[in-house]
């Protein structure tokens, strides 16, 4: 187990937007975040990032409470890739991926040898390796997310946390990053709308409402017709696809709801 949740709450505006969520990640495994918009996906993994303060319960890294523990030393260890980045700086890709190396390094520390090894596997494990010269705002979308990913590669994290790192992007950039994600190997949370490709690339799923869990479990588990039908309010059919033995949803049409 690496990080973890206990009875964790967060509220903002007198509203409870993480309302006593746990979970555990299996080390080296992706957990995708699913739920309706303003279910809490974002603010949960802020929290599990240590990057906001829980109201209640508890994060843990490897047993031991995330606020007892230094932000420089969480830099280290935790990487995040937030919702699509913008910047109009003039800079490139190269630029970017380095900022990875941000947490190793002292304010007046010269770049080292290990800098240069950890920015350049980078590049090479999300494919950008020719377009370290790129100026920024050139950059496709699916090239985009993928600077910000070598970015964060570039921390040396142990552990890899993505708000909708497929949001905006065409299917195909959409596969690419998911594929990636899995060949990483890291312990990952990722935050997703799209339930077929959560079920395809995901080990274990939690479904949020409203800041609360529904349910946890495998794809299989987790995506079924009433469970779907409850939470996004929408008629589905759930086969199993052939290719990947995991669900795949077929939407139908909108539910009509309680007082609607």
């Amino acid at each position: 187990m690496t990080i973890a949740a206990r009875e964790l709450r967060w509220s903002a505006g007198g509203r409870m937007v993480v309302d006593g969520v746990t979970l555990e990640v299996t080390p080296g495994r992706i957990l995708g975040l699913l739920g309706p918009n303003g279910s809490g996906k974002s603010s949960l993994l802020r929290l599990l990032a240590g990057l906001r303060r829980a109201g209640g319960g508890a994060v843990t890294l490897e047993g031991q409470d995330l606020s007892t523990q230094r932000r420089a030393a969480l830099a280290r260890r935790i990487a995040v890739v937030e919702q699509q980045a913008a910047t109009e700086a003039p800079v490139s890709v190269l630029d970017i991926v380095r900022l990875g190396r941000t947490p190793h390094r002292g304010p007046f520390s010269a770049w080292t040898a290990a800098d240069n090894a950890a920015v350049e596997r980078a590049l090479q494990q999300t494919g950008l390796e020719g377009l370290r010269q790129q100026p920024w705002h050139t950059l496709s979308g699916g090239e985009r997310q993928r600077a910000q990913i070598a970015r964060a590669l570039a921390q040396e994290p142990r552990e890899l946390l993505l708000d909708e790192p497929t949001n905006h992007l065409d299917i195909r950039h959409q596969l690419e990053i998911l594929a990636l994600l899995r060949r990483l190997g890291l312990t990952t949370i990722v935050a997703l709308h799209d339930l077929n490709l959560a079920a395809t690339f995901c080990d274990r799923l939690v479904l949020l409402r409203d800041g609360r869990v529904q349910c946890a479990g495998r794809p299989e588990e987790v995506l079924t017709r009433d469970t779907i039908q409850a939470v996004f309010g929408v008629a589905v059919d759930v086969e199993t696809s052939q290719q990947s033995r995991r669900p795949h949803i077929r939407f139908l049409a909108p539910l009509r709801m309680p007082g609607g």
